[in-house]
């Protein structure tokens, strides 16, 4: 587990990056302009009045409580984390998911508590419906669990509905879980889903880019839902009616690159019709763990999950052991099957029929001159 805040005094860029996320009516974009602008949080903090009038989206009011942020309260903020064990992570340092990173608009700081690991960065996302039925909450619990065994950290936003059975799911199969808060991490909202809070951040973290004490505002969620399919390889929406915020979700994930993924349901039931009408738009039907293995692609980077087990695309979650071994003898450059045969100590009857069945898998394909290669 990262070590939480072990500095006896805070970084002055960290100070810095709390004492603007603390100013109220800096949000996502206008932080993004900000640093356009500017460059860092602390020159943002040196500019008069006029100059940050200048920066598109800031007006007077926004522009005099940035002149008027106290270094004071920055510092408060830091000391109270570190005495509940919240690490606050720039966005530039180990903690802070490189993929999430990559998004048109990303937190510039996190408040997490729990921590987050390297395998993070294998990470679906399951999402719902608040007001979800019991079919929804069967579907996203047996989701989440079987790609917690498959070895995905599984992230959801901590709300009612899906987004619990999600989290259930996870921890009931031994795996890890993520929940992105739209409140500050001294709210958890909704306040029943305390106890549910504290399982997540024995297997996995809470996070948020609000302040400590941010209490429940409308328009926080759709802005956190950005967060949660930025740390995630895919979305899956479970349950979602035509209003509902999971569809917001999607289309974040749509515009970070991210897969989306639907499970279907009763065309007559309007929990349903969000979902509905994403498969009829073209997002991939899902009906099991095969199928979201099966549709993702190829990773940005291998993940390493443990000592000789890397991940190139999640596709390699699906294989036998026997399978695992002879694709890991293969590499990006041509391999000579007799090497393989070789390295493998099998009888190549059935070293041939596992390199059949990884290339009907699309995980490695045949050269001229008897030999493979990794996609």
């Amino acid at each position: 587990m990262d070590a939480v805040n072990e500095s006896s005094t805070p970084d002055d860029d960290l100070l810095d990056a709390i004492q603007l996320n603390l100013v109220t009516g800096v949000g996502p974009r206008l932080w993004q302009n900000l640093l356009a602008a500017f460059g860092s949080p602390r020159e943002i903090l040196r500019q008069s009045l006029t100059d940050l009038q200048r920066v598109p989206g800031i007006g007077p009011k926004v522009a005099s409580a940035i002149r008027l942020s106290s270094r004071k309260d920055a510092e408060r903020e830091w000391q109270r984390c570190r005495e509940l064990g919240i690490e606050i992570v720039l966005r530039d340092q180990a903690g802070y998911s490189p993929e999430l990173g990559r998004i048109p608009d990303p937190p510039a700081l996190l408040y997490r508590r729990g921590d987050w690991q390297p395998a993070d960065a294998l990470a679906i996302a399951i999402v719902g419906s608040r007001h979800s039925t019991p079919y929804g909450r069967r579907i996203a619990e047996h989701l989440a669990g079987g790609l917690s065994r498959a070895g995905f950290t599984i992230v959801s936003g901590l709300a009612r509905g899906i987004d619990a059975a999600a989290h259930r799911g996870a921890l009931q199969a031994g795996g890890r879980t993520i929940a992105v808060c739209a409140t500050g991490l001294n709210h958890v909202y909704p306040p029943e889903h305390k106890d549910l809070a504290e399982e997540i951040v024995r297997q996995g973290a809470l996070l948020t880019e609000s302040p400590l004490d941010q209490a429940p505002l409308a328009g926080l969620f759709p802005q956190r839902n950005r967060i949660v399919s930025g740390l995630s390889l895919g979305v899956v929406v479970v349950e979602a009616s035509r209003k509902s915020g999971a569809l917001h979700t999607a289309r974040h994930a749509l515009e970070q690159n991210r897969e989306v993924f639907a499970v279907p349901g009763p065309i007559d039931d309007e929990h349903s019709l969000g979902c509905l009408d994403l498969i009829r738009d073209g997002v991939t039907l899902i009906r099991g763990v095969d199928d979201v293995l099966t549709a993702l692609g190829p990773l940005t980077q291998p993940v390493e999950r443990a000592r000789d087990d890397v991940v190139h695309q999640p596709a390699e979650l699906l294989l036998t052991d026997q399978e695992r071994t002879i694709l890991n003898l293969v590499g990006r450059d041509a391999t000579a099957i007799d090497e393989l045969v070789r390295q493998a100590g099998l009888e190549t009857n059935r070293v041939l029929t596992t390199l059949t069945m990884l290339e009907m898998r699309r995980l490695l394909r045949r050269l001229p001159g008897n030999c493979v290669v990794r996609m």
